[in-house]
């Protein structure tokens, strides 16, 4: 019975943790762009800024405003059906998800902060605080394979093609697009400002890729690090690693191209965190010990990614 239930278990808890981390990336990204970026018609790029975009064109020729929440709902049906034949069912429910959430918050928002809009008129912080939590938010959605439709999903089917390109560059070259487009009508509607809103949002755009990248490999992220040393020592270094800090490291058998001795290297891939500590080990044992360190952007195995895991 036992042995029955713990998958289930499992699959629940997964279940539970996967739109858990969704619903906080709609809650942080909903607050940067209704709070921030709309508030200031900074149009960001994406479907987001599409429709900031088109929400400014209604009030500026009709003077009538629509919730920029719903104008990227409408906007995202044909995007939905694109992402379902693509990536499937799954993908596409957990999408429909997370951009009602993060529509409905938009709006829940407009309505509730209406009389403290916008909460600054520094277009700088405004770039800054709204690129942040836009970037985080999304970070947090792709990690659990979803999107909030949109140009996201054409950049989940780009990046699939281009598979040597992060995310939040494919990204960033659509907004980049997106923006140009919006500066073009912002002049065209005569707004005063519109080189001054252009440039900003530029730097949100730039702050949005950075923040989105980093929370979306920033988990996967390591060193990778080569300890070069003595049979004796290279034994008392690995078993200090595999007990105080608990990571794998793999022997190597080496040679001193110019001393002729035998050398054994210690290669492990460690979180960025733990590597003081590895390096307090490797100087308390073998203080001339030679160690080569690099950054490790994607590691996979244990503790890592998994090699079935879809690729972000």
């Amino acid at each position: 019975m036992k042995s029955g239930k713990l998958p289930e278990k499992a699959v629940v808890l997964k279940f539970l943790k996967k739109y858990g981390i969704i619903s906080l990336g709609c809650l942080i990204y909903s607050f940067g762009v209704a709070l921030f970026l709309d508030a200031n018609s900074l149009a960001s790029g994406g479907v987001t800024g599409i429709s900031i975009m088109i929400n400014y064109v209604i009030r500026v020729c009709t003077g009538y405003e629509l919730n920029t929440g719903i104008i990227i709902l409408i906007i995202n049906i044909p995007l939905f059906i694109l992402g379902a034949v693509f990536f499937g069912k799954h993908f596409l429910i957990s999408t429909v998800y997370a951009t009602a959430l993060s529509s409905g918050l938009m709006w829940l928002w407009d309505i509730l902060f209406a009389s403290y809009l916008p909460l600054t008129n520094n277009l700088f912080l405004t770039a800054l605080i709204g690129g942040v939590l836009f970037g985080a938010g999304m970070g947090l959605i792709f990690r659990m394979g979803s999107s909030t439709g949109g140009t996201d999903v054409i950049v989940k089917i780009l990046r699939k093609k281009f598979r040597y390109i992060q995310t939040g560059m494919i990204s960033m070259a659509i907004d980049i697009f997106i923006v140009g487009t919006s500066a073009i009508v912002y002049w065209a509607l005569g707004m005063e400002n519109f080189f001054e809103i252009t440039c900003y949002t530029f730097i949100s755009i730039v702050v949005f890729s950075t923040m989105f990248d980093f929370v979306l490999y920033g988990g996967n992220s390591a060193k990778l690090v080569y300890i070069i040393t003595t049979h004796d020592n290279a034994q008392q270094i690995c078993g200090r690693i595999l007990k105080e800090l608990d990571v794998g490291a793999t022997f190597v058998d080496g040679e001193g191209a110019y001393t002729g001795d035998d050398k054994r290297i210690i290669m492990c891939a460690i979180k960025n965190f733990l590597y003081p500590k590895l390096r307090d080990i490797v100087s308390a044992v073998d203080a001339n010990a030679f160690m080569i360190v690099s950054s490790a952007k994607e590691v996979y195995g244990e503790g890592y990614k998994n090699h079935l895991d879809d690729e972000l």
